[in-house]
């Protein structure tokens, strides 16, 4: 009589104890997945720093296509040099960081890359957005500022994180990348100023045709009064032969 209901009582606490191994397991998936950056050592103001980031997939039936990074303050898209990724994949800069994709992943497969930043900010620690996408369509948003998001218990998706330690002594802040508009520009020889060009001579001012240092007027008026006299001088030796 009592053999049956022990029997019973047994295989419930096996579909019991087989649910809840199902439901940790299920649990804890999305917590194992994340992305990561990491860079040994690394100290703020550091020049030439390599970073290694590291995106796990998450989907069980598309391969990732593309990861874009949006920068924190103080790296400028310029400042970041492509080292190495998935084969056929290659790095294009945004206007707010930049782009890593190619040809997609095998399903399940992690995406893995190397940049080189010019110099790391004066920062304690540095946050790097990512949004993963998927040959379906889907986009992993590891934008989370900590662990704290999602359900709760740390199944959500923070943003890579990188912890800085204090700037070496003496290290200093470097000039900035200038960006191609701050680029100084090349004026072509026929875009230079006018006021460069030598203007050319301009025709001489009617008024100054002079006769050895003389203006034209004078010996005119000179020959003009001498008419005027000879005729006087005639009209007046006229008359008074007349007279006689």
């Amino acid at each position: 009589m009592h053999r049956p209901t022990l029997a019973r009582s047994t295989r419930r606490l096996g579909v019991l104890t087989a649910t809840a191994l199902a439901v940790a397991v299920a649990a804890a998936a999305p917590a194992a997945a994340h992305a990561e950056v990491e860079a040994e050592g690394a100290r703020a103001l550091d020049q030439n720093v390599e970073l290694t980031f590291s995106a796990e997939s998450e989907s069980a039936s598309a391969g990732i296509t593309k990861l874009e990074v949006i920068l924190p303050k103080g790296i400028a898209p310029a400042d970041v040099t492509y080292e190495e990724g998935p084969k056929g994949w290659k790095f294009a800069a945004t206007d707010r960081g930049y782009t890593v994709s190619g040809p997609k992943l095998a399903v399940g497969e992690d995406a893995e890359y190397e940049v080189t930043v010019r110099q790391l900010p004066d920062a304690e620690s540095l946050v790097f957005k990512t949004l993963q996408s998927y040959s379906d369509g889907k986009v992993d948003r590891w934008i989370e500022l900590d662990d704290s998001g999602g359900d709760g218990h740390g199944h959500g998706h923070p943003a890579p994180r990188l912890d800085l330690k204090p700037a070496a002594s003496g290290a200093k802040l470097v000039s900035p990348t200038p960006s191609p508009s701050e680029e100084p520009s090349t004026a072509s020889p026929s875009e230079e100023p006018s006021a460069e060009k030598t203007p050319a001579p301009s025709a001489k001012p009617a008024a100054d045709d002079t006769d050895d240092g003389i203006p034209l007027a004078v010996p005119v008026g000179i020959g003009a009064a001498v008419l005027v006299l000879g005729g006087g001088l005639w009209w007046w030796r006229s008359r008074r032969e007349g007279s006689a």
